[in-house]
């Protein structure tokens, strides 16, 4: 692994040439906020982000859909950076002058820190390279529908998002954090996801008299026991398989054996191999645990997204450009997440790394993702545009930028 110098000369930071546009790229957050998009309906959000682009006299590419690719410089790319643009169906509670206008939807993960954080960084870009050539290409990936499974990076993918680009990183806001600072960690980082349903039929009948009936809900309950506990014990129990279930839902009457209920929830896991190992099993503890109780099973599936697996040598990168523009003191390790992220997608095929950018402010109240009352500080803002816009140029310099 490379030992990046924290010497960076300060005609080589970023923040003089991020003050002349952190005042347009804070606007363009704020109008975000307000007019927030769900998935694969990030129409306007796309054209703003192009015509501020065009503007910056880049020349961007609309994806089918939605979503854009902007590449600045010239010559082959050192890296990709990629943020993600799409909101959540959540009602907005936080109160700002620049609250959501779109009823019922709210950036309530702070994707509209990530895109206004990557406009930044292209006109940060953009800039430097009309003073004095980049020396290369850095690659910026708006990407639509990180909130749906199995996510909207893979439709970048296939439009050619990473044709050409031998690296990746990005960023996502955590209200744990300190503004001001950052996060990273080498290897999982979140957490792979998959959906789960199962319903179950039988031919129902009077609780007085389960043995001619298959006790439908009893068996349900020894699913929602069984199936956890039995993959916890078949798979390598390092690798963080952990099964949850939101929703089990059956009968109308307490005296009544349904004929009909129905389970689901998510199967989550740290490791690749991990799970695939659980997905093939899933299926036989399933049938398993209910074959005693007579009731027929139907099991749903649905593959989500794999982990995050950040690489050394990009999360090295992105720890020394942040201590060279923020600080020593920067840089904290980021706890892993069960969560799940799309941007694994784009780390099947080449290195890169997810960075946690801190939005809490020191003393104030806490939040969390996915909350219609989350409050980002704004000040992480010019703190994540700095980092990952060092970090790109940093690439620049790297062999594969040659």
């Amino acid at each position: 692994m490379r030992n990046y110098s924290l010497e960076t000369d300060a005609t080589e930071l970023v923040g003089p040439w991020l003050e002349p546009v952190l005042a347009e790229v804070l606007e363009f957050r704020r109008d975000l906020h307000a007019h927030p998009e769900l998935s694969f309906q990030e129409f306007r959000t796309t054209e703003k982000i192009f015509e501020h682009l065009v503007s910056a006299g880049l020349a961007p590419r609309r994806l089918d859909g939605t979503g854009v690719i902007v590449d600045i410089g010239e010559g082959p790319i050192a890296t990709a950076l990629r943020g993600d643009i799409d909101a959540l169906p959540i009602v907005e509670e936080t109160g700002l002058p620049f609250a959501s206008r779109n009823h019922g939807v709210t950036h309530g993960c702070g994707h509209d820190f990530h895109t206004a954080a990557m406009l930044g960084i292209a006109l940060v870009l953009a800039r430097m390279h009309e003073h004095s050539p980049l020396g290369g290409r850095v690659r910026i990936v708006f990407q639509p529908a990180e909130e749906t499974m199995p996510g909207g990076a893979l439709s970048c993918i296939d439009q050619g998002a990473l044709d050409g680009v031998p690296r990746i990183m990005a960023l996502h806001c955590d209200p744990r954090i300190e503004v001001g600072k950052i996060g990273t960690r080498i290897g999982p980082i979140t957490s792979a996801s998959d959906t789960i349903k199962i319903e179950l039929t039988g031919r129902g009948g009077h609780t007085s008299r389960p043995h001619l009936t298959e006790d439908l809900v009893f068996a349900l309950a020894q699913i929602a026991i069984s199936v956890p506990a039995v993959l916890s014990r078949r798979v390598d129990v390092r690798s963080g398989v952990s099964v949850v279930w939101g929703q089990i839902h059956a009968g109308s009457a307490p005296n009544a054996i349904p004929v009909h209920g129905v389970m689901s929830g998510t199967m989550r896991c740290l490791d690749r191999e991990a799970w695939h190992a659980a997905g093939e099993l899933l299926d036989e503890v399933v049938q398993q645990s209910a074959a005693p109780f007579g009731v027929d099973v139907h099991l749903e599936h649905t593959r989500g997204v794999p982990p995050v697996v950040n690489s050394e040598h990009e999360t090295a990168l992105i720890e020394a450009s942040a201590r060279a523009e923020l600080g020593d003191d920067s840089v904290v390790l980021a706890p892993q997440s069960m969560g799940g992220e799309d941007f694994a997608w784009f780390l099947q095929g080449i290195p890169g790394s997810l960075m946690r950018l801190g939005t809490h402010v020191p003393g104030g109240e806490e939040y969390d993702l996915h909350r219609g009352d989350y409050i980002v500080d704004e000040r992480a803002l010019s703190v994540g545009i700095r980092v990952l816009c060092a970090a790109a140029l940093r690439t620049l310099r790297e062999p594969t930028a040659a």
